[in-house]
């Protein structure tokens, strides 16, 4: 058995194709197969279903990929030990980040990172929570930024700040000047979400479970009407199609914001989203999650409730 070897049945669990894991690796499909086959017969068990167009992992090779990827880890350890240069905060950090959290909160913390730790520069993935938590646990991130809950084998999580949601509302709308929206008010409107996939939207339909209505006839407009991205969204409000609801920290107070959109608080108990970080236990360097932590409750951050431990 080999760190080559295990570096190779990793990539097929990643890439579930013989023909890409051998890509990602650099090496020839024919290689990285007869290596993969060699392990499996070291081992006496067979660690991939191959099928005509895909492949899957056993039971058994699932739990052996899991330790594979430890293994690596550790390994990358040792090198960095025996070159004399290891430090928890120096390399890259391999950080992933929710698309409703990353746009609003990297502009802030990407340069406090730099003025305090120059030499851990960001490798940086935006994509939905199931994605950033498979890239995680493969190994491919080092930690990563998204709302609670959130609960998986093998991972720790420490939130960093509550983030109230508001308003957003076209700026000739009348409820504009409002001391605030009741749910009964968001219900009663065509309400602009995000589509399946996003946390945020699930955590939206939690607070109002009545803004998931269907259409009344075909000539309706639909009372949600998804958006791919909350910038996309706030086009669609500012446009007049409806109104939205939005994390705090989305509602920025650009030119565009201020001729075309309004925000209004929404009213109590007010509805928000508990922001954390979540990396592996077995991850070596938690020095640099601490460095990420603190430089999260530094950034100027509006309307945000940081959480000290």
């Amino acid at each position: 058995m080999t760190l080559t070897e295990l570096r190779y049945i990793v990539a097929v669990a990643r890439e579930r194709h013989f023909g890409h894991a051998a890509e990602a690796c650099h090496v020839s499909q024919p290689t990285l197969s007869v290596a993969v086959k060699k392990l499996e017969d070291e081992l006496g068990t067979i660690l991939f279903e191959r099928g005509k167009h895909d492949v899957s992992m056993t039971p058994v090779g699932e739990r052996i990929v899991q330790q594979a990827q430890k293994v690596l880890e550790e390994a990358e350890e040792i090198y960095h030990i025996a070159q004399h240069t290891h430090s928890q905060l120096e390399g890259p950090l391999r950080l992933g980040a929710i698309y409703t959290i990353g746009p609003y909160l990297l502009p802030h913390l990407i340069p406090l990172l730099r003025e305090r730790h120059p030499l851990m520069q960001l490798l940086i993935e935006e994509n939905y929570t199931a994605q950033l938590t498979y890239a995680l646990k493969q190994g491919e991130l080092d930690v990563i930024i998204l709302s609670l809950p959130f609960e998986e084998p093998g991972l720790l999580t420490l939130a960093v700040y509550d983030e109230p949601f508001v308003a957003v509302l076209p700026a000739e709308h009348p409820w504009v000047g409002r001391s605030h929206l009741s749910l009964d008010d968001v219900a009663s409107e065509t309400l602009l979400m995000l589509g399946d996939g996003h946390c945020f939207r699930d955590q939206v339909l939690q607070w109002c479970p009545q803004c998931r209505r269907p259409t009344t006839s075909s000539n309706d407009i639909e009372r949600s009407v998804q958006g791919s991205s909350l910038e996309t969204i706030r086009h669609m409000v500012a446009s007049g199609l409806g109104i939205t609801i939005l994390p705090c920290t989305a509602t920025t107070h650009e030119l565009y914001t201020q001729r075309l959109l309004a925000t209004c608080p929404l009213a109590p108990p007010v509805p928000k989203r508990r922001v954390a970080l979540a990396w592996r236990s077995s991850f070596p360097r938690p020095k640099a999650i601490e460095a990420l932590r603190m430089a999260i409750l530094s950034c100027e951050l509006p309307c945000v409730e940081p959480i000290y431990r």
